[in-house]
């Protein structure tokens, strides 16, 4: 999805957040019962299950660009928090139904999307379990609705869409070196995963840049940072975006 400019927007390991922020020892209140059920209810945000989900995102919209984002995992039959970020982001043009988002509106999607890969600045970190890919030089985000590689992860290199064409074009991709701060740690929402042409590319959970998003979620670094190293794919991992 393309960014504000970096002035709006938003391994080498950055100092440790305050032991305060990651919640490690949930209370009564962060405890959700979880009931075999397709659906649940976390801070607020509905989140709609897959089969073996057991780490969940939440991501609800408190007031203008702002949200909370929480961290959550299935224990012993309950939804315990494990982390929140209080000044998390979401897209300057609000929050739209996934199936009526515009491409270049600025909008995020509503709904519960899989968070299959991730990318980045850094190195594979020892541990990850994500599958990960660090960014070179000509790596793009295709927005290009004329290609067949809509909605992909490509080089410049390997040909199939107009990268030469500016970001501001409707057509124009995201070179993804552009974005230093907001694409140190990125980790891939399957929003549009079937590439339909104009409802937009590249929603992803990234770090926070200096405003909204133009259409993902971000977080504070430390919380990306550390959401890298806990999910799992054998644990179906899922964002759920709500208000």
């Amino acid at each position: 999805m393309k960014k504000l400019p970096l002035a709006l927007a938003a391994l080498v390991l950055l100092p440790a957040a305050p032991a305060a922020a990651f919640n490690a020892a949930p209370t009564a209140t962060t405890l959700v019962e979880h009931r075999e059920a397709t659906h649940v209810r976390l801070d607020g945000v509905d989140v709609r299950l897959r089969d073996g989900t057991t780490q969940v995102v939440t991501a609800n919209h408190t007031k203008g660009y702002r949200a909370r984002i929480t961290w959550w995992v299935l224990r012993g039959g309950r939804w315990q928090q494990q982390m929140q970020a209080g000044d998390g982001r979401i897209g300057y043009g609000g929050l739209v139904v996934g199936r009526r988002r515009h491409q270049g509106t600025g909008t995020t999607p509503l709904g519960t999307y899989d968070l299959p890969s991730a990318f980045g600045t850094h190195p594979r970190a020892a541990g990850w379990e994500i599958a990960y890919r660090k960014i070179r030089r000509g790596d793009f985000w295709v927005e290009d609705n004329g290609s067949a590689h809509y909605n992909r992860y490509r080089n410049q290199r390997q040909g199939g869409f107009r990268w030469r064409l500016p970001v501001s074009d409707p057509n124009g991709s995201e070179r993804l070196t552009d974005y230093p701060t907001q694409y140190e740690w990125s980790i891939v929402t399957n929003f549009n995963s079937r590439q339909v042409r104009h409802r937009g590319a590249g929603i992803f959970l990234h770090v926070n840049g200096s405003g909204a998003t133009a259409g993902c979620v971000s977080a504070t670094a430390w919380f990306i940072r550390s959401l890298m190293g806990r999910l799992d794919p054998d644990r179906r991992p899922v964002i759920a975006i709500g208000r």
